[in-house]
């Protein structure tokens, strides 16, 4: 799913920023494969490390991605795989808002959450979780000058939401 959206949308050895980047692998891992580069940013010192063994040769901070500076910088493509959902409401709106500031004009962004409003634990990290919803998101997306593009579900379920900055 994110391979394909990164190289049907975006020009290759454009940098992309991932949030919520884990080790890298597989998500990085594969567009660095395909000519993108990759900058991450995840809150685990461990998986930090594990990234930057990963993918040497790409930039990476360990910090909370609501509290990221995003590298200073700004990216013609954001990811956000299984992250935004395990923060409270108002980190996933200051993370959404700071995402729309490091995206370029045409820049795309895509992150993952639940379509309906709901709460959970975690099964991966076993944390407490919630989705705002598809309506809350597109209304957060539009305050900060995001298009909500279209929300989709892979075979097992999982529903990513793709907002573009228009130009």
């Amino acid at each position: 799913m994110v391979l394909g959206w990164a190289t049907d949308r975006l020009p290759r050895s454009t940098a992309i920023l991932d949030i919520g980047c884990g080790s890298g692998v597989p998500i990085a891992k594969g567009l660095v494969d395909v000519g993108f580069s990759v900058w991450g940013v995840d809150a685990s010192p461990s998986l930090i490390s594990a990234y930057r063994i990963n993918l040497p040769d790409m930039p990476a901070v360990c910090k909370p991605a609501q509290d990221s500076s995003f590298f200073d910088r700004t990216f013609v493509g954001v990811i956000s795989i299984g992250l935004i959902f395990l923060l409270g409401e108002g980190d996933q709106q200051k993370l959404l808002t700071s995402v729309a500031n490091v995206l370029e004009p045409g820049g795309r962004f895509l992150f993952s959450a639940p379509r309906e409003v709901c709460r959970w634990n975690d099964t991966l990290t076993g944390r407490a979780s919630m989705s705002l919803g598809a309506d809350a998101y597109a209304a957060h997306l539009t305050s900060v000058g995001l298009r909500l593009d279209g929300c989709r579900s892979d075979e097992g379920g999982n529903n990513y939401y793709e907002a573009v900055k228009p130009i």
